[in-house]
Protein backbone atom coordinates (compact mmCIF):
# COMPACT_ATOMS: atom_id res chain seq x y z
CA UNK A 1 0.00 0.00 0.00
CA UNK A 2 1.52 3.52 -0.97
CA UNK A 3 1.81 6.06 0.65
CA UNK A 4 -0.85 8.17 -1.16
CA UNK A 5 -3.70 5.43 -0.68
CA UNK A 6 -2.46 5.04 3.51
CA UNK A 7 -3.36 8.86 3.64
CA UNK A 8 -6.69 8.07 1.89
CA UNK A 9 -8.04 5.65 3.85
CA UNK A 10 -6.52 7.04 7.23
CA UNK A 11 -7.95 10.35 6.37
CA UNK A 12 -10.87 9.50 5.51
CA UNK A 13 -12.26 7.05 8.40
CA UNK A 14 -11.11 9.81 10.95
CA UNK A 15 -13.51 12.08 8.78
CA UNK A 16 -16.55 9.95 8.49
CA UNK A 17 -16.11 9.38 12.32
CA UNK A 18 -15.88 12.75 13.56
CA UNK A 19 -18.83 14.12 10.90
CA UNK A 20 -20.91 11.15 11.52
CA UNK A 21 -22.83 13.53 14.00
CA UNK A 22 -23.23 16.52 11.05
CA UNK A 23 -24.21 14.04 8.75
CA UNK A 24 -27.45 13.10 11.03
CA UNK A 25 -28.06 16.60 11.48
CA UNK A 26 -27.99 17.54 7.70
CA UNK A 27 -29.83 14.46 6.82
CA UNK A 28 -32.88 16.09 8.87
CA UNK A 29 -32.39 19.66 6.87
CA UNK A 30 -32.76 17.90 3.96
CA UNK A 31 -35.62 15.72 4.52
CA UNK A 32 -37.25 18.72 6.16
CA UNK A 33 -36.54 21.17 3.52
CA UNK A 34 -37.91 19.00 0.51
CA UNK A 35 -39.18 15.19 -0.28
CA UNK A 36 -36.34 13.09 -1.50
CA UNK A 37 -33.46 10.97 -0.35
CA UNK A 38 -30.77 12.30 1.90
CA UNK A 39 -28.25 10.85 -0.51
CA UNK A 40 -27.88 12.04 -4.44
CA UNK A 41 -26.27 8.77 -6.02
CA UNK A 42 -25.21 8.75 -9.73
CA UNK A 43 -22.90 6.64 -11.55
CA UNK A 44 -19.31 8.37 -12.75
CA UNK A 45 -16.13 6.63 -14.44
CA UNK A 46 -13.24 6.05 -12.25
CA UNK A 47 -10.13 4.34 -12.42
CA UNK A 48 -9.49 1.91 -15.24
CA UNK A 49 -12.27 3.45 -16.75
CA UNK A 50 -14.62 1.79 -14.53
CA UNK A 51 -17.97 2.75 -13.72
CA UNK A 52 -18.98 3.56 -9.86
CA UNK A 53 -21.45 5.20 -8.23
CA UNK A 54 -20.41 8.60 -6.42
CA UNK A 55 -22.10 9.60 -3.06
CA UNK A 56 -23.32 13.73 -2.68
CA UNK A 57 -26.16 14.99 -0.21
CA UNK A 58 -28.61 16.22 -2.06
CA UNK A 59 -29.00 19.42 -2.90
CA UNK A 60 -31.81 19.30 -6.01
CA UNK A 61 -35.29 18.35 -6.13
CA UNK A 62 -35.96 14.94 -7.34
CA UNK A 63 -36.35 14.15 -11.17
CA UNK A 64 -34.06 17.38 -11.43
CA UNK A 65 -31.66 15.35 -13.50
CA UNK A 66 -34.57 14.27 -16.22
CA UNK A 67 -34.12 18.44 -16.62
CA UNK A 68 -30.37 18.61 -18.43
CA UNK A 69 -27.13 16.88 -16.30
CA UNK A 70 -25.33 20.16 -16.15
CA UNK A 71 -26.27 22.95 -13.23
CA UNK A 72 -26.43 26.43 -14.68
CA UNK A 73 -25.35 28.65 -11.90
CA UNK A 74 -25.36 28.66 -8.02
CA UNK A 75 -29.15 29.48 -8.24
CA UNK A 76 -30.58 27.40 -10.61
CA UNK A 77 -34.15 26.96 -10.04
CA UNK A 78 -33.42 23.23 -8.86
CA UNK A 79 -31.54 23.73 -6.37
CA UNK A 80 -33.32 23.81 -3.13
CA UNK A 81 -32.77 26.20 -0.17
CA UNK A 82 -30.29 23.86 1.93
CA UNK A 83 -28.54 22.84 -1.10
CA UNK A 84 -27.78 26.37 -2.05
CA UNK A 85 -25.89 26.30 1.51
CA UNK A 86 -24.49 22.92 0.90
CA UNK A 87 -23.53 23.59 -2.82
CA UNK A 88 -21.44 26.99 -1.62
CA UNK A 89 -18.98 25.48 1.01
CA UNK A 90 -18.52 22.54 -0.80
CA UNK A 91 -20.34 20.70 1.94
CA UNK A 92 -22.56 18.59 0.03
CA UNK A 93 -19.29 16.34 -1.15
CA UNK A 94 -18.45 15.13 2.18
CA UNK A 95 -20.47 11.67 1.12
CA UNK A 96 -17.87 10.63 -0.85
CA UNK A 97 -15.44 10.33 2.02
CA UNK A 98 -17.43 6.84 1.99
CA UNK A 99 -15.95 6.70 -1.64
CA UNK A 100 -12.57 7.59 -0.70
CA UNK A 101 -12.57 4.67 2.20
CA UNK A 102 -13.79 2.40 -0.55
CA UNK A 103 -10.90 2.97 -2.91
CA UNK A 104 -13.08 4.29 -5.70
CA UNK A 105 -11.83 7.77 -5.23
CA UNK A 106 -9.08 9.97 -3.59
CA UNK A 107 -8.84 13.08 -1.89
CA UNK A 108 -6.99 14.68 -4.80
CA UNK A 109 -7.72 13.33 -8.51
CA UNK A 110 -9.23 14.37 -11.90
CA UNK A 111 -12.92 14.43 -11.03
CA UNK A 112 -15.06 11.68 -11.82
CA UNK A 113 -17.15 12.50 -15.07
CA UNK A 114 -20.63 11.19 -16.38
CA UNK A 115 -20.13 7.94 -18.75
CA UNK A 116 -21.95 10.23 -21.76
CA UNK A 117 -19.33 13.04 -21.64
CA UNK A 118 -16.77 10.54 -21.12
CA UNK A 119 -17.80 9.20 -24.16
CA UNK A 120 -16.41 12.39 -26.11
CA UNK A 121 -12.87 11.69 -25.14
CA UNK A 122 -10.00 10.66 -27.46
CA UNK A 123 -8.15 7.87 -26.70
CA UNK A 124 -5.29 10.37 -25.25
CA UNK A 125 -7.93 11.56 -23.39
CA UNK A 126 -8.14 7.93 -21.48
CA UNK A 127 -5.02 8.20 -19.72
CA UNK A 128 -6.30 10.35 -16.55
CA UNK A 129 -7.79 6.64 -15.66
CA UNK A 130 -4.76 5.61 -15.20
CA UNK A 131 -5.22 6.95 -11.23
CA UNK A 132 -8.27 7.11 -9.14
CA UNK A 133 -10.46 10.21 -9.76
CA UNK A 134 -10.63 12.59 -6.67
CA UNK A 135 -12.54 15.51 -4.62
CA UNK A 136 -9.71 18.12 -5.69
CA UNK A 137 -7.40 18.77 -8.38
CA UNK A 138 -5.61 20.96 -10.54
CA UNK A 139 -8.78 21.00 -12.96
CA UNK A 140 -11.26 21.17 -9.81
CA UNK A 141 -9.60 24.34 -8.43
CA UNK A 142 -9.39 26.33 -11.80
CA UNK A 143 -13.29 25.35 -12.73
CA UNK A 144 -14.71 26.48 -8.96
CA UNK A 145 -17.08 28.69 -10.52
CA UNK A 146 -18.37 26.29 -13.18
CA UNK A 147 -21.62 26.52 -12.72
CA UNK A 148 -21.72 30.16 -12.95
CA UNK A 149 -19.61 29.70 -16.58
CA UNK A 150 -21.80 27.01 -18.12
CA UNK A 151 -24.96 29.42 -16.42
CA UNK A 152 -23.50 32.73 -18.89
CA UNK A 153 -23.10 30.31 -22.40
CA UNK A 154 -25.37 30.16 -24.50
CA UNK A 155 -25.53 27.19 -25.44
CA UNK A 156 -24.58 25.38 -22.08
CA UNK A 157 -23.91 22.00 -23.16
CA UNK A 158 -21.67 22.46 -26.36
CA UNK A 159 -19.72 25.07 -24.46
CA UNK A 160 -18.99 22.68 -21.72
CA UNK A 161 -18.03 20.00 -24.25
CA UNK A 162 -16.17 22.04 -26.77
CA UNK A 163 -14.01 24.23 -24.09
CA UNK A 164 -14.49 23.18 -20.35
CA UNK A 165 -13.99 19.12 -21.26
CA UNK A 166 -10.55 19.63 -23.44
CA UNK A 167 -9.41 22.11 -20.79
CA UNK A 168 -9.88 20.34 -17.82
CA UNK A 169 -8.38 17.49 -19.18
CA UNK A 170 -4.97 19.39 -20.17
CA UNK A 171 -5.27 20.25 -16.48
CA UNK A 172 -5.70 16.63 -15.52
CA UNK A 173 -3.17 15.41 -17.85
CA UNK A 174 -0.90 17.98 -16.07
CA UNK A 175 -1.86 16.20 -12.76
CA UNK A 176 -0.78 13.12 -13.91
CA UNK A 177 2.63 14.00 -14.32
CA UNK A 178 3.35 16.39 -11.24
CA UNK A 179 1.71 14.14 -8.76
CA UNK A 180 3.18 13.15 -5.58
CA UNK A 181 2.48 13.08 -2.44
CA UNK A 182 3.86 16.28 -0.98
CA UNK A 183 1.71 18.27 -4.68
CA UNK A 184 -1.15 16.03 -3.34
CA UNK A 185 -1.10 18.16 0.35
CA UNK A 186 -0.53 21.36 -1.40
CA UNK A 187 -3.84 20.98 -3.67
CA UNK A 188 -5.87 19.91 -0.76
CA UNK A 189 -4.13 23.43 1.59
CA UNK A 190 -5.19 25.26 -1.81
CA UNK A 191 -8.88 23.85 -1.80
CA UNK A 192 -9.45 24.38 1.99
CA UNK A 193 -8.30 28.27 1.46
CA UNK A 194 -10.68 28.75 -1.17
CA UNK A 195 -13.68 27.16 0.22
CA UNK A 196 -13.14 29.08 3.32
CA UNK A 197 -12.17 32.56 2.08
CA UNK A 198 -15.19 31.99 -0.63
Amino acid sequence: MNTKRLFDIVFSAIGLLLLAPIFVIIAIIIKLDSPGPVFFIQGRVGKNNSDFNIYKFRTMRIQSESKGLLTLGNHDARITKIGYFLRRYKIDEFPQLINILKGDMSFVGPRPELRYYVNFYTEDDMTIFSVRPGITGLASLKYRNEVELLKAATDPESFYIKTIIPDKLKYNKEYIKRRNFFFDLKLIGSTIIKVITK
